[in-house]
């Protein structure tokens, strides 16, 4: 008992807030990533994170994520809730000042004869009937925060505010790089229908060749049905490639914010895929927990969380409070402001579940589930980043790998076809051996584009993975909150 009284009037005196301070977890995290990023290649530029888009050197690219930043409904969402969270973070700072009000009021009455005061008024020397009231004052009222139960729900509400700005940035980054892979993808439709109707047209060069042969007796009939065929199969493939780029193209103008086909014509004539721009690790895993801005996110809902615990305990407590009133009021408007007019009250209150405990104790339970909730959620998190960024790795390493060796199989498969059809010509080869090798050339290219587009949208993942497009002020403000309340 006598512990208790002392530990009760220290915390009177100093006014601390009970329950745990945060403290930021020990993730164990390794030094490098396993997987490496490529090597950087002399020809390519290195991307800076903040603007990683920029790196790719396309001017349309960039132009397109920037307007996506500028215009995506979704950040718009996401900027909508942060005012909220930072309206209630306000609300509770504003619960640790003194509430204060002021009203007035004027009211005219006649009273009833027949009721049970009139009827004893009216036999009353200089009764009135008819009376006014007026009255004017301000009352004021403020719980003292002597244990800190406020100021843990305001850390909390402080917390949710920054968790929410981090989530918006999250949001940026998502929708930007999602941008980036309608815009990569669409390129690489168009890059993928250039190398069908280039291949549309050896096929038709093709059959142009096999209808003289015929006339000229030289080559059988089945020979010119066979590479018709070949040529409306390689025509059949063009129609899914353009519903494919259609779709891209639509998917890119709603997250421009627009409605579908409103900035297609910028769009509509081919261009190259972008080479990836070259990349740098930072400093390793344990650089994500500032850099990604879900992870930030995932630390401050961990702190809020944690802060929720104390003001759950806050309530073993009494709350403290005092009020006061100054007014006026008298039945003359002409007498209102005079001292006989004049009335103040001044009081103090006291309020304590002491009886609730059972409660308390289950609500500090639950807060504690809350805490433990968080904190798995802000491992999982982590390793969900650490994830992201290793597979990001390995796939550019194998993609730019495989679009090396497409490469040269294609540079190969030209030189064979090419000496297929001057041996067909020759008549020291079948049409079968032509066939085929256009076959494969056509296989190859469109494969080879798919790498190169692949390499691309692995190169975004990364970026995006290792938190680029994060905004410095922003990274700034959510690291600041994570800081353990004064005690």
């Amino acid at each position: 008992m006598k512990k208790t009284v002392v530990c009760l009037s220290a915390l009177l005196l100093a006014g601390c807030a009970v329950g745990p301070n945060y403290q930021k977890p020990d993730l164990g995290l390794t030094a490098h990533y396993q997987a490496a990023p490529p090597p950087a290649a002399a020809d390519l530029r290195t991307a800076g994170l903040e603007a990683w888009w920029r790196g790719f050197g396309d001017s349309e690219l960039t132009a397109v994520v920037e307007r996506v930043g500028a215009q995506n409904l979704d950040l718009a969402q996401a900027r909508g809730r942060v005012l909220q969270s930072r309206a209630a973070a306000r609300a509770a700072g504003a619960a640790l000042l003194p509430e204060g009000q002021a009203a007035a009021s004027a009211a005219n009455e006649r009273q009833s004869l027949l009721s049970p005061i009139g009827e004893i008024g009216r036999h009353l020397p200089g009764y009135e009937r008819q009376v006014g009231l007026y009255d004017v004052g301000a009352a004021a009222s403020w719980e003292i925060d002597l244990f800190g139960g406020l100021r843990r729900e305001q850390e909390a509400a402080r917390a949710a505010a920054h968790a929410s700005a981090a989530e918006a940035e999250a949001v940026r980054i998502s929708v930007m790089a999602e941008a980036a892979d309608a815009y990569l993808e669409a390129r690489a439709y168009q890059a993928r229908l250039g190398v069908t109707r280039r291949q549309a047209q050896v096929e038709v060069d093709l059959v142009a060749l096999l209808e003289r042969r015929a006339a000229q007796g030289v080559s059988p009939d089945r020979e010119l049905h066979e590479a018709s065929a070949e040529l409306e199969g390689v025509r059949a493939s063009i129609p899914p490639l353009e519903a494919g780029l259609e779709a891209q193209l639509n998917r890119l103008d709603v997250l421009m914010g627009a409605q579908p086909g409103t900035y297609r014509a910028e769009l509509a004539a081919e261009a190259s895929l972008p080479a990836p721009p070259s990349l740098v690790a930072g400093d390793g895993p344990s650089d994500l927990l500032r850099r990604r801005p879900d992870v930030i996110a995932a630390e401050q809902r961990l702190v809020a969380a944690n802060a929720r615990i104390g003001a759950a305990i806050s309530d073993y407590y009494p709350k403290v409070s005092i009020s006061g009133l100054l007014g006026f009021e008298s039945i003359d408007a002409g007498q209102i402001f005079t001292g006989d007019a004049v009335q103040h009250q001044v009081g103090a209150g006291l309020r304590w579940r002491l009886f609730d405990f059972g409660r308390i104790d289950a609500e500090v339970a639950r807060a504690r589930g809350g805490q433990a909730e968080a904190l798995a959620g802000y491992r999982a998190t982590v390793l969900r980043a650490t994830e992201e960024v290793e597979d990001a790795f390995t796939d550019l390493r194998q993609a730019q790998a495989r679009a090396g060796a497409l490469q040269r199989q294609i540079a190969e498969l030209s030189t064979a076809r090419g000496q297929a059809e001057q041996a067909y010509e020759g008549g020291v080869s079948s049409l079968i051996e032509v066939r085929d090798a256009d076959r494969e050339l056509l296989a190859a290219s469109d494969q080879l584009v798919q790498a190169r587009a692949g390499a691309d949208l692995a190169a975004v993942a990364a970026f995006r993975a290792l938190g680029g497009g994060w905004r410095p002020d922003a990274d700034l403000m959510a690291r600041q909150a994570v800081r353990a309340p004064n005690g």
